[in-house]
Formats: structure tokens, C-alpha cells, sequence
């Protein structure tokens, strides 16, 4: 009898994980463990009382340093996975559970609970936070098709560039009506600079929980995404040479020959990653396919992902765009050498494993840095409204530079809305460089940028797929 209930069970899973491949093979979004809401509730007690005894524990002479890193990367992925299958059950993507999972988990000090304050400044969490969102756009880049991607090439070159000048002055604008008249006009121009910025890691994770990753509008708009970011660094060099003129008393001025070099690195770097995956991966491919080692496929590739994020950080490019290019290379690498075979040879499931450990920690992260006191003045507030309006509406923008007919034009322009990291980062610039000792944004400004990161962030999910909802030959006429 009980060989006959682990035959059936055998059974059961097969098709299974039968059912689930060919809904990935159709695109159709899953929602996986549909019992892991009651299942897993008993963790969380068992995690704060964990938390709670390893805090006991680290007052005495014997704390280890792993100890409070390892305990909080249970409850970040427990409460993550609880966050995700709340707001899927809601028919939300699970990257909106996880972002309001860390603003919740970073705002309980509020309320007197103070048991996961410690996560705020636990040193090794940024760590495996970048680890996330650089494993995500390995995996994004594993699933676009390099040959579709230029074919599109056009178009997301155009996006990119109206979605960057119209935020700019949008920002601008909103920045110079609303703050102090004797605010200075680079404070109006680094807000501006701020808005431009767009985050591929949320849009890229949306995009894949909504299962519309093949999509050709998401080839537009991942391919955007990616040259918005190199223009959002050249942008940010711009900017902060001026501020750095006015700062040593000189006349405004900034070097054409740094953002030069800068728009060179981008370049160099992207036709080198690509010229380097048809010359030298592809040999490297004969390796793979003698190996007799069957993660010989996953641990070079990861490891290369890793070297290229190393490399784009290292030329002054972000670690993402690396990753990206890793991804993209590898997976036309295994489609150009293995032909019919390529299905066999695919890592992406491979891979999925270690996104499903390390994605949802960078989203919790970023939600750990949002601070709900910040928003407690009504400037603050309005400001980061009229910021918000000014961030969701200049992206739209974007859908001009869509040159293909029969794209959904809206699903494009709400891609490019959300800031996320990115504009996270522009703004902890801006609140750190000074000029006459006075950082460049003030608390206020700095808080209203926050919130306007967190609102476009969060109104992306939900806004991006009543966008694929609508029907493509609609919105796609010129």
C-alpha cells in the first residue's frame, strides 16, 4: 500500500510539473504552492521568537557576526513570500507584496516594535540585495532574443531619449514653482536629473510576473530601459559637474571631454560584451557540451553574469547593464551553437532558483529604506504629489519614440515609469554632495523624492497590467 501512494504520488508530481512547463511555454503566469499562505504562517513565529533570542544572545560576549544576517534573511524571505501570495491572491503581481512587505518591516519602530530595526543597518543585506537585482537582469537578459532586441532597436533608442529630456524638464519645472524662490537653479536641475532615472529591475520583474516577458512591447521597453540608464549616468555626470563648479566657486562649466568619455565606456562596452560572445563564448560552448558535469552550464554561466556586473561597475557603468549583456550573450550564444538542440542546453531553470532566494531580498531592501515620518509634513506631501503626477505623466511621453506599428504604445510609457533604485540612488547623491557646506537637497526635497520614488514604484504593477489589457492594434496606430 505504501508503494502504491509514492507511485501515485511520482505520479501526480510528473504531471505537475508537466502542466506547469507548458503554461511557461504559453506564457501563462503561474501562481505556484496556491497553500503557502496557511502553510508557512506558523514560520513567522517562529522567526520573531528566533529574532528575539538572537538579539538576547548577541548582548552577551559570544555573538557571532553571520548570526544576525542569517536570521534576518529568513524573515525577509518568509515575510517576502507571505507579502507575495497576499497581493497574488488580490491578482497583483508578487513584487508589489514584497515592496510593501520591507516599508512595513522598516516602519514597525514606529509602533514601539522595534524587533527588525536591526535589519536597517545589518551590513551584509545591501550585499545580497545587489546579488538580487543583478541575478534578475541576468535572467531578463537569458529571455530576450538578442536578434528581436535590435530589430527594436530604433524604437527603444527613441524611448529613451524623450523618456530622459521630458522628465528632466518636467521635474525641473515642477521643482522651480513649487520650492523657495532663492532655491538655487541647480537644486531644480538635480530633481529633474532625478526624475529621469528609470528602474529595469522593477519594470523587468513585472513584467516577468505578469508573464508578458516575450511580449514585443517589453523587448521596447527593456531595451530602453537599459540605454535610459547609461543616458541617466551621463545626466547625473552633467549635473554633478556643474554642482561641483558652483561648489568650488567657479563659473558653471563642465567638461565635454568627461561626459565623452563616459558615452565612450557605455559603448565600448556593450558592442565589446556582444562582439566577445560571438568570437569567444561560443567555443566555450564545446566545453559545456562535453562536460560530464550537469551544473557545468549554470556555474560558468552565473560566474560570467558576475565578471560582466564586475566589469560595467568597474568602467563606471552600473553593475546591472552587465548583467544584462551577460544574460543576452549567453542566450544567443547557446541559440547559435547548439541550433535544435538549444531547448536541452537552456540554464533558465537553472537559474530561476537563485532569483527565487536573492530577487525578493533586493525588493524588501529597498522597501526598508522608506521612512514614514519623512511624509509627515504637508509640503513634503504636496510636493511629492506634484512630483509623482510630473514622474508618471513626462514618461508617457515615450510612446512617441514607439516606431513599430501595431505596439500597445501605453504598455510602453507606463513600463518606463517606475524609479525605484535608481532614482533612490540620484537622490542619496543629491542629499550627500554640498556645495557652501549645504547638501544640494535639503531633508524636505530629499523626503519628497523618496515618496515619489515609492508611489511610482508601487503604481507600476497594477497600472502596467491594465496597460497589456488593452488590446495592441488599438494603441499601436501612428
Amino acid at each position: 500500500m505504501r508503494h502504491q501512494f509514492y507511485a501515485q504520488r511520482r505520479v501526480d508530481i510528473r504531471l505537475d510539473l508537466a502542466a506547469r512547463a507548458a503554461d511557461d511555454r504559453a506564457g501563462v503566469p503561474t501562481r505556484q504552492y496556491r497553500g503557502l499562505l496557511g502553510h508557512s504562517a506558523i514560520l513567522v513565529p517562529a522567526i520573531v521568537f528566533g529574532a528575539w533570542r538572537l538579539a538576547a544572545a548577541q548582548e552577551g560576549p559570544h555573538g557571532g557576526d553571520m548570526a544576525p544576517f542569517l536570521v534576518s534573511l529568513a524573515a525577509i524571505l518568509v515575510t517576502a513570500k507571505l507579502g507575495g501570495e497576499l497581493v497574488e491572491r488580490a491578482g497583483q503581481p508578487a513584487v508589489l507584496g514584497e515592496l510593501l512587505v520591507g516599508i512595513v518591516l522598516g516602519n514597525l519602530g514606529l509602533t514601539g516594535i522595534e524587533l527588525f530595526e536591526a535589519l536597517k543597518s545589518e551590513p551584509f543585506l545591501p550585499l545580497a540585495a545587489e546579488i538580487g537585482v543583478i541575478l534578475l537582469l541576468f535572467q531578463v537578459g537569458l529571455t530576450c532574443d538578442l536578434d528581436e532586441l535590435l530589430a527594436v532597436g530604433g524604437s527603444a533608442v527613441a524611448v529613451a531619449l524623450l523618456g530622459v529630456v521630458g522628465p528632466v524638464v518636467a521635474g525641473y519645472a515642477v521643482s522651480a514653482v513649487f520650492l523657495p524662490a532663492d532655491a538655487a537653479w541647480y537644486v531644480h536641475l538635480f530633481v529633474g536629473a532625478t526624475l529621469a532615472a528609470t528602474s529595469v529591475g522593477i519594470t523587468a520583474r513585472v513584467l516577468r510576473d505578469l508573464g508578458k516577458m516575450d511580449a514585443p512591447e517589453s523587448q521596447v521597453i527593456l531595451g530602453a530601459a537599459i540605454v535610459d540608464d547609461i543616458l541617466g549616468l551621463i545626466v547625473l555626470a552633467i549635473v554633478l559637474g556643474l554642482v561641483g563648479s558652483v561648489a568650488a566657486g567657479a563659473a558653471p562649466d563642465v567638461s565635454i571631454a568627461a561626459v565623452a568619455a563616459i558615452v565612450g565606456r557605455a559603448a565600448a562596452f556593450l558592442a565589446g560584451s556582444l562582439l566577445f560572445g560571438r568570437v569567444v563564448i561560443l567555443p566555450v560552448m564545446r566545453l559545456v557540451r562535453r562536460a560530464r558535469s550537469r551544473s557545468m552550464p549554470v556555474v560558468l554561466s552565473v560566474a560570467y553574469c558576475f565578471l560582466m556586473a564586475a566589469l560595467a561597475d568597474v568602467v563606471g557603468l552600473a553593475d546591472i547593464v552587465g548583467a544584462f549583456a551577460a544574460g543576452l550573450v549567453v542566450s544567443d550564444s547557446i541559440r547559435r551553437f547548439f541550433g535544435p538542440l538549444e531547448q536541452r542546453y537552456r540554464i533558465d531553470a537553472s537559474i530561476a532558483p537563485l532569483g527565487t532566494i536573492f530577487v525578493p531580498v533586493f525588493f524588501v531592501h529597498m522597501g526598508l529604506r522608506v521612512d514614514l515620518l519623512s511624509f509627515a509634513s504637508s509640503e513634503v506631501l504636496i510636493f511629492a504629489g506634484l512630483l509623482s503626477i510630473a514622474a508618471v505623466v513626462s514618461k508617457q511621453i515615450c510612446a512617441l519614440g514607439v516606431f513599430k506599428r501595431g505596439l500597445n504604445r501605453w504598455a510602453v510609457g507606463v513600463g518606463m515609469i517606475p524609479r525605484g533604485e535608481v532614482g533612490l540612488i540620484f537622490a542619496s547623491i543629491g542629499h550627500t554632495v554640498m556645495v557652501a557646506g549645504t547638501p544640494v537637497l535639503s531633508d524636505d526635497t530629499f523626503s519628497a523624492i523618496i515618496a515619489m520614488v515609492m508611489l511610482t514604484t508601487l503604481a507600476t504593477p497594477p497600472l502596467l497590467k491594465a496597460a497589456f489589457a488593452e488590446r495592441p492594434a488599438t494603441s499601436g496606430k501612428p
